[in-house]
């Protein structure tokens, strides 16, 4: 059985890079007594998929993990029992959220990733003020949004294992909106398209004739992580894709 779990990762977590959330997540399952099944070989792992990496100091309230379970279980328990257990042995900063049956066909977390959405706002401890960073917030981008996205293409400069290229990322964002001093936007997370959120934050500011802040002012957290539904092609959670059992 293929189940999909929603998790939170906050606070200190945040540093913490994929790795190791992988490693956290192998320890708990087999804590809380889950029988994941387990890959043939000489070296059998357990089976799990991972949706999208986060990066190093992003929050998420949108992560999505997928394992396989043995049937029958050999501690049989519904959705909510295993999100007990689960969360009876996460530590502060990893919490699950749900967890959803998926269908037999259902593609892995990786593999199904469309886009994502992200929250963007200005750190106000006292480091940031001691930087001498010239933003408090991003309440002056609201005023040119609509100029920023009425533009057919938009570039950045993207750097691979191939060298620096050049990439247009207006098809990929979906929306971009500010209030209450934060942006809200939700943009291409495919392997093929993958915006990252500083870059976009970037590209934004330059547009607006203002210095980009340094990555640590920004407190970034990603909302959701979303896939293209069967039907109509259009995005829903991740989650949304299984159901309870």
């Amino acid at each position: 059985m293929k189940l999909r779990i929603q998790f939170s990762k906050y606070g200190p977590l945040r540093f913490i890079g994929h790795l190791d959330v992988m490693r956290f997540f192998q320890k708990a399952i087999r804590r809380a007594g889950i029988d994941i099944a387990y890959s043939s070989g000489f070296s059998p792992h357990q089976i799990m998929s991972f949706a999208s990496p986060l990066g190093l100091g992003v929050e998420s309230r949108g992560e999505y993990l997928d394992i396989q379970v043995n049937e029958p279980m050999k501690i049989p328990m519904n959705a909510q029992e295993m999100k007990d257990r689960l969360n009876a042995v996460c530590v502060e900063g990893i919490e699950i959220v749900r967890i959803v049956r998926l269908p037999e066909n259902a593609g892995n977390a990786m593999a199904s990733v469309a886009a994502a959405s992200y929250t963007a706002a200005m750190k106000q401890d006292e480091s940031v003020l001691k930087a001498g960073v010239s933003l408090s917030d991003f309440s002056c981008l609201e005023s040119v949004i609509p100029a920023f996205l009425d533009q057919e293409q938009i570039f950045i400069t993207k750097e691979t294992k191939k060298g620096v290229s050049q990439m247009d990322i207006r098809p990929g964002i979906f929306s971009l909106s500010a209030h209450d001093g934060a942006l809200e936007f939700q943009v291409d997370a495919s392997s093929a398209g993958n915006i990252k959120p500083y870059a976009l934050l970037d590209a934004l500011l330059s547009f607006a004739g203002k210095d980009t802040p340094p990555f640590w002012t920004v407190q970034f957290t990603r909302l959701e992580t979303w896939t293209r539904a069967e039907a109509d092609g259009r995005l829903i959670p991740l989650g949304d894709v299984g159901e309870a059992f």
